[in-house]
């Protein structure tokens, strides 16, 4: 298995036969160059979205119809897709799971909202949300953007991951403290990997404060299309 930073909350993770797009935001991305574009989609089976801000779902419909792969994501946000946009969507909503070809994806809650802009107004987008990912005997909690919630320690009750990644820059989710805390206080996390970082400056740019607050677990600070590896 291979999870893959795309920079800020974009990833490539290939998993049991699977390789899933999470919000990948590759125009205009900083921390990702133009170059870079097709290593970063190459082979995608599904497109795996947390909600509607750009950041998260700008490149979504225009990969999903020149890929031709499906939209996973909140019920109502890939409904909206597939009448206005085409596209071929897979829509669920929060406590479900979908099977993808041998992936499980759970929905699950996140504190934050979902908009998208259109014609100098800002449009209801569904709900935010984040993802259980279950394949190869591991399971990803992938925070999406959010605070911390007492929502985390049932998650944890039903799905015990060992591998979080974390949103954790700070101004628009958890900051790389508040991150420590949610995996302390409610996960038995064996790796974290912080991500909605480094991207601009009122962001936080490193992830110390997260690895001296995590001394037992893996916290790796990723770089851009260099893959990490779990066996």
């Amino acid at each position: 298995m291979n999870i893959i930073w795309l920079g800020h909350a974009s990833f490539r993770i290939e998993i049991a036969g699977q390789t899933l797009l999470v919000d990948p935001w590759l125009t205009g991305n900083p921390m990702l160059k133009t170059s870079d574009r097709d290593a970063a989609i190459h082979g995608a089976t599904h497109i795996l979205i947390t909600h509607a801000h750009g950041d998260h779902a700008s490149d979504a419909v225009e990969l999903a119809k020149s890929q031709n792969i499906p939209i996973v994501g909140q019920y109502d946000l890939v409904g909206l897709w597939e009448r206005t946009q085409g596209i071929t969507g897979i829509g669920f909503n929060k406590g479900g799971t979908v099977d993808l070809n041998g992936v499980h994806v759970t929905m699950v809650h996140a504190v934050h909202s979902s908009t998208i802009g259109a014609d100098d107004q800002l449009l209801h987008g569904g709900s935010e949300c984040g993802f259980m990912i279950s394949g190869e005997n591991r399971t990803i909690y992938l925070s999406g953007d959010t605070d911390v919630m007492a929502d985390m320690e049932i998650f944890n009750d039903l799905h015990a991951p060992d591998i979080g990644i974390l949103a954790a820059g700070g101004h628009f989710t958890m900051d790389m403290k508040r991150a420590a805390y949610a995996a302390k206080r409610f996960f038995n996390f064996k790796t974290v990997i912080p991500c909605h970082y480094r991207t601009f400056p009122l962001l936080e740019q490193n992830a110390q404060v997260l690895i001296d607050a995590l001394p037992d677990v893996n916290v790796i600070e990723p770089d851009v299309l260099k893959p990490i590896t779990f066996n």
